[in-house]
């Protein structure tokens, strides 16, 4: 029975029930509901049991959220609601295992699926507290589907989204009719005042399409200097940019003062292409170069049950960084000894390309950092890998944020679109959004096409 200390504003409150998908997706989730009640199914409890152990993300995040559960309930008894700390907090507790009268989700789906259990835990609470709105949370768009056919509230978890993506931050403004003197200037001298810009930037460290008649010229507000600097075409360790955009993404790379950049754009932009060749162009600036990305299994099978080695193992999934090291190294094919150079920097790991699992936990100093495929990191990843910046280090994040390999995130909520809202205007900080396809006439077909 509910105590009467708990039927206050009992119909102003909600139940919130959280799947395993959001504890992994944000293990600090709980506290985050302001005034209303958070339940835990006690079959997440044994999902999270079963993946504490490991180096991976969701691994940490089983753990912290174990830890976190343990400190909340103290003494505490948790099939009992507890209060969460903060006066405007509401209370949790952990839900057992219950048949509910109405619908049987493992009669209706099946049994043996935790996912089943967990709608049971919800609607068994729907039914002993009618009076609430209990509403399950859940990353995995199927289970919400199954909680809305059986008459019972599901949202996405909202923490870290971002609202609009169609709106989200470029980091480019085309801006036309460009008075002509301040178009000649910037073109002759390479930079301009800022209060000579009409109209003035947006702030943060920014790109410009100007436009003067029928004359264009790519700039860059400069935060450090608050002025406009002409941005210039040119080569990085022999890969030369083919529009404007790699022109400015090639800026925001080599510029010492950014230490932090994303690109995000579609398949064959030549993002992970010019990141890298960025990197060997500014190696002598860095103690070492790392390339990673986060390993996303095929059909949901761990990378330990590949055949082989560790390498044997990894390499499948680090093919598409190998194959732009490869392109740069044919960029220098009548000069073998770049070429054995560029092999040298492998050899002796001056350059490394390893799986994000595998770095993780190392301390960044002095190392230009690149992050290929962000788009399957969470929020709270990308903010973990960025708190482990050290001195003089730069981190590079790129990806395609509508072409995401990990089940519970999309364009709204994966950690790229998130740190691109949250960062921009950043002095440290730039970004730019590839449009233009630069792979080959056919990718470009695929791309505008299908």
């Amino acid at each position: 029975m509910t105590k009467p200390s708990l039927k206050r504003n009992a119909a102003k409150k909600k139940i919130f029930v959280l799947d395993t998908s959001v504890i992994l997706y944000d293990h600090n989730a709980f506290n985050n509901f302001q005034e209303h009640d958070v339940a835990i199914p006690i079959q997440v409890l044994e999902e999270l049991d079963n993946m504490k152990n490991g180096n991976e993300t969701r691994n940490a995040e089983a753990r912290s959220f174990i830890r976190l559960m343990d400190q909340a309930s103290g003494d505490k008894i948790m099939d009992q609601w507890i209060p969460l700390k903060g006066v405007k907090q509401g209370h949790f507790k952990v839900v057992m295992d219950h048949k509910p009268a109405r619908y049987d989700a493992e009669a209706i789906f099946g049994a043996g699926k935790f996912d089943h259990r967990i709608l049971n835990a919800a609607l068994s609470l729907q039914e002993e507290f009618p009076e609430k709105k209990v509403v399950l949370v859940s990353k995995d768009i199927c289970l919400r589907l199954k909680a809305k056919s059986m008459d019972l509230h599901a949202e996405d978890y909202e923490t870290g989204k971002v609202k609009n993506v169609a709106a989200l931050y470029t980091g480019k403004t085309v801006l036309p009719n460009i008075d002509a003197q301040l178009f000649d200037t910037l073109k002759s001298e390479g930079s301009v005042p800022a209060a000579e810009m009409k109209p003035a930037p947006i702030g943060g460290n920014h790109f410009y399409i100007l436009k003067s008649k029928r004359k264009t010229q790519t700039a860059y507000y400069d935060v450090q200097t608050d002025s406009l600097i002409r941005v210039k075409s040119q080569k990085v360790f022999n890969i030369a940019p083919r529009n404007e955009e790699q022109s400015m993404a090639i800026n925001a790379l080599l510029n010492p003062a950014v230490k932090l950049v994303t690109i995000q754009g579609k398949a064959g932009t030549g993002k992970t292409l010019i990141a890298i060749a960025s990197a060997l162009e500014m190696r002598k600036d860095y103690r070492q170069i790392y390339v990673t990305r986060p390993i996303v299994a095929l059909s949901n099978k761990d990378i330990g049950f590949l055949p082989g080695d560790a390498k044997s193992k990894i390499d499948p999934y680090m093919a598409p960084i190998w194959d732009n090291l490869r392109f740069i190294k044919e960029q220098y094919q009548h000069d073998p000894k770049t070429q054995a150079r560029i092999e040298d920097f492998v050899h002796n790991e001056k350059i490394l390309i390893a799986p994000l699992a595998y770095i993780r936990g190392r301390t960044l100093t002095k190392i230009f950092f690149i992050v290929d495929e962000a788009q399957n990191l969470t929020p709270h990843e990308i903010k973990t890998i960025i708190s482990r910046a050290g001195e003089d280090t730069k981190i590079v994040f790129t990806g395609d944020i509508y072409q995401i390999d990990t089940p519970y995130l999309d364009a709204e909520s994966n950690g790229l679109s998130y740190l691109i809202e949250s960062a921009k205007n950043h002095p440290l900080y730039a970004h730019i959004t590839l449009d233009k396809g630069e792979r080959s006439e056919l990718a470009n077909l695929a791309n505008d096409l299908l």
